[in-house]
């Protein structure tokens, strides 16, 4: 049941018996922000709508007149207890208590599913995150674009849309190579070689150790007869593999993972070479030429050159100049690989992509949805998430350096310590376009001040509340068929209403989140559910007339239980959304 939407369809079918069908049609778009949703104060009713409002100008009336109208139709509606005007053209809708009787039925009967939908009608959407380059284990910068993209991804596939989850590995160019060589070094050392210290320029991390005793393992002494051009390309291949394979590792920890993992060295291979393609493609529509840029304003790089120059007509498509495509080498610009990566997407039947990318990608959406739109005809479309930089503290404590890493905390320390679901909480509980601060301490805390114990402890309480029950009420049925036939127009308290309210909102909540790529209002959500759940706890301990078992009261008894049990389950199917445990019990 998705109440929010349910009645916004029952206002929507109040206006046109109110004004006609011809009328609603002359509205045009504004019917599209007509709105059912809470109002901002709960003494106000259930429901508002702003619907007289929004309509007003495009039908030439005055708002309180088409409010009044609305609210006439609407009082026919017997589960509408009873329609208030309010302010300019406001109409709020109070539930009858019937109706609410209904809502924690519909959420047992639906399970995990409740507040799904399948709004996305299957529609393929390519949702690429992490993305790092595959040189050393993944820090704690990258681990919230992982935790976001992945939140998104299942945000997405929980309201109708078909989700490919995907990595694009930057195992092209001379990052990598560096690291090849790094990685011989240590193949060097594994034979017995004193190497010193790491020259500048290549990776000093340990982490390359493995990689090379695995090499020594391998290849025994057979590489250092070998000359850079023939031991170059096998090592770089292998030091890749280990370190994606470690990557993995390190995302698993984190509850993180891929559909598939695409290799940028495989758009240009023996099969073909897609950044050709994809220059072609843009070429047929008339959008390269050859031409010169403006220097950028400020200072000047190093190495920007005055020249003549294969260009991108991104100014056509909203981007503030031009693109290079070819380097003065005659080999692609980054930007060139990265058009036909989604080059690539596209003809994979990606007609919707979400890149999910760090602060440091600030100048790169203009430039890439031109070009996706672009190469699509408009047929594709692509967002940019970015996700803002995060600060890591021990009790307040600014922390710097890496006990294992000597430059940087990896995710894997991190989730160590605290673990998976402090780590994801957390990283969602935010808006990913802020900043956030990390406090190793703080996420550890038992307490209200700590959202990820707050939320699990509400999921562990509701399921101590079914085991007293099993217990002091062997006679109550728990199973969901039996609670589900529960007389719930018993639940009159106001703290019990409020609890029906919180859950009635998770569906519009969800189909919120899940629109605009925020996953931190599904943590918010759930953190206000517990706070409703948790105070209404505590009213029990002080009135023994609202505990949740009631002795010689077993129709109330079975009516709360079946309350708490919905509870229970809306705090599940968030979690499940964030990728966060629902625990049953809590030390």
């Amino acid at each position: 049941m998705d109440l929010f939407g349910d009645f916004e369809q029952r206002i929507r079918a109040a206006l046109g018996t109110a004004l006609g069908e011809a009328a609603l049609a002359e509205a045009g778009a504004a019917l599209d922000k007509i709105a059912a949703e809470p109002p901002r104060d709960a003494t106000h009713g259930d429901i508002a709508t702003n619907a007289a409002m929004v309509l007003a100008k495009p039908l030439k009336a005055k708002p309180r007149e088409l409010a009044m109208q609305l609210a006439v139709r609407l009082e026919a509606d017997p589960d509408i207890a009873s329609v208030s005007v309010a302010g300019p053209g406001f109409v709020n809708l109070r539930l009858s208590d019937a109706f609410w009787a209904k809502l924690p039925r519909a959420i047992l009967e639906a399970g995990t599913q409740y507040g799904h939908s399948a709004v996305g009608g299957g529609a393929v959407v390519n949702v690429e995150y992490v993305s790092t380059n595959p040189t050393g284990p993944i820090h704690v910068g990258h681990c919230r674009g992982a935790v976001v993209g992945d939140a998104i991804a299942s945000l997405l596939a929980a309201t109708g849309y078909a989700v490919t989850r995907e990595y694009y590995i930057n195992d092209a160019g001379a990052q990598v190579d560096q690291l090849a060589r790094s990685a011989y070094l240590r193949y060097r050392e594994a034979l017995g070689e004193d190497i010193g210290e790491i020259p500048s320029g290549l990776y000093p991390g340990e982490y390359l150790k493995p990689v090379g005793e695995a090499l020594r393992a391998e290849f025994h002494d057979g590489l250092l007869k070998l000359q850079t051009p023939e031991w170059l390309p096998v090592v770089r291949t292998r030091t890749i593999a280990a370190m994606m394979e470690m990557i993995r590792a390190d995302l698993g920890m984190l509850g993180v993972s891929h559909d598939v993992f695409f290799s940028e060295r495989s758009l240009q291979s023996e099969a073909g070479d897609r950044v050709a393609e994809a220059i072609a493609a843009l070429a047929e529509k008339g959008l390269i030429y050859r031409g010169t840029l403006p220097p950028p304003k400020g200072q000047l790089p190093e190495d920007w050159e005055d020249r003549e120059q294969t260009l991108f007509r991104s100014t056509q498509f909203g981007d503030d100049i031009d693109r290079p495509l070819l380097k003065s080498d005659g080999s692609y610009t980054y930007f060139a690989s990265d058009i036909a990566y989604h080059y690539d997407k596209f003809l994979r039947g990606a007609h919707r992509m979400i890149d999910v990318l760090g602060a440091d990608h600030g100048g790169y959406p203009k430039r890439m949805k031109a070009a996706v739109t672009a190469m699509s005809g408009g047929d594709a479309t692509l967002e940019i998430v970015l996700c803002q930089l995060v600060k890591l503290f021990r009790g307040g404590e600014p922390v710097t350096m890496s006990k294992r890493a000597g430059e940087f905390v990896t995710l894997h320390e991190v989730v160590e310590e605290v673990g998976r679901d402090a780590v994801r909480f957390m990283m969602l509980f935010r808006k990913a376009d802020a900043p956030l601060d990390f406090d190793f301490v703080a996420v550890q805390e038992q307490s209200k001040d700590n959202p990820v114990f707050y939320v699990q402890y509400a999921h562990a309480r509701t399921a101590s509340v079914r085991r007293q029950a099993a217990e002091e009420a062997p006679g109550i049925a728990l199973d969901l068929e039996a609670l589900a036939a529960a007389d719930f127009a018993l639940l009159s308290d106001p703290g019990e209403r409020a609890l029906l309210r919180a859950m009635a909102d998770w569906p519009r909540t969800l189909d919120a989140a899940a629109r605009s790529r925020e996953p931190h209002r599904v943590a918010f959500y759930l953190y206000d559910l517990s706070s409703a759940f948790h105070a209404h706890w505590n009213k029990g301990k002080e009135l023994p007339q609202l505990r949740f078992i009631r002795p010689g009261d077993e129709q109330i008894s079975r009516a709360r239980l079946g309350l708490v049990t919905a509870v229970q389950n809306v705090l599940r199917c968030g979690l499940q959304v964030l990728g966060v445990a629902a625990p049953d019990e809590m030390h």
